[in-house]
């Protein structure tokens, strides 16, 4: 009986003292599973992140090649726009001009034109007839904003204007005739407006100068009428001086003249 126990006892110290030798086998299996699993992990990892990148560099690559095909359009295109700015520039500048206001005032002077009807055709000449002044627009003349026809200064731009013209009559030795009788000479300037807006055109004295003269009968006599005033005037008005016995005018441009300009509206 007491053999039996004792080897019981045995049974139990061996089974104790082997028991700590079982655990370190055990602890050992379980650290190799995570080790194993963390390694399995990290593989996955490395070979998700070289995929990522595989991925991305064919992308990268997709893209480089797209900018490359593109690049030579977008260049022609700033080529284009560069080479149009310019000339649109241009085109704007020409039609900001072109829709600018003229800033010029209207204005006219006109020296006396030298035609031979002015001439007198028979003696003695006709005291009496009253002659339109022609203008020379070409020659010592500017206009404005204004036209010039058949001896008229002709209105563009409505408004208030002066009016002035200056007449010299000369009478020189060699004139002196039995045929001619210049005693008593009438010698008158008369600025006339025409309305454009009358159904039948009737011009209006706007100024009358001169006098009766009696010339001395000596190597050069003049006489000079110079008048001005302002009037309103419109579109497409005209405005010219007639004179008594044109023949006798000064056809020098500093002694008959014929102008015009404005003063407001």
């Amino acid at each position: 009986m007491a053999a039996n126990d004792y080897r019981a006892y045995l049974r139990n110290h061996i089974d104790m003292e082997e028991a700590p030798a079982r655990a370190p086998h055990a602890g050992s299996t379980h650290r190799a599973l995570i080790f194993g699993t963390l390694a399995v992990m990290g593989l996955l990892q490395v070979a998700s992140s070289v995929a990522i990148l595989l991925h991305l560099t064919g992308y990268l690559r997709e893209v480089d090649l797209a900018s490359a095909q593109q690049s030579p359009n977008e260049e022609m295109h700033s080529e284009t726009l560069i080479g149009e700015a310019p000339l649109k520039a241009c085109k704007e500048k020409k039609e900001r001009f072109r829709q600018k206001k003229d800033t010029r005032i209207p204005s006219a002077h006109l020296p006396i034109k030298t035609p031979p009807q002015l001439s007198p055709p028979q003696f003695p000449p006709d005291r009496n007839k009253i002659t339109m002044i022609p203008w020379d627009e070409v020659h010592g003349g500017h206009l404005k904003k204004m036209k010039y026809r058949d001896g008229r200064i002709l209105v563009d731009e409505p408004g208030y204007y002066y009016v002035y013209a200056k007449t010299c009559f000369r009478y020189a030795k060699e004139h002196d005739s039995d045929k001619m009788d210049v005693s008593n000479l009438q010698l008158f300037q008369y600025i006339c407006h025409e309305k454009h807006t009358q159904s039948v055109i009737k011009p209006i004295v706007l100024a009358k100068s001169g006098g009766t003269l009696q010339w001395n009968i000596v190597e050069y006599n003049m006489y000079c009428v110079e008048q001005g005033r302002g009037v309103q005037l419109t579109t497409a008005d005209g405005i010219f001086v007639n004179v008594s016995n044109a023949w006798l005018l000064d056809m020098e441009a500093e002694g008959t003249y014929f102008g015009t300009f404005k003063i407001s509206d």
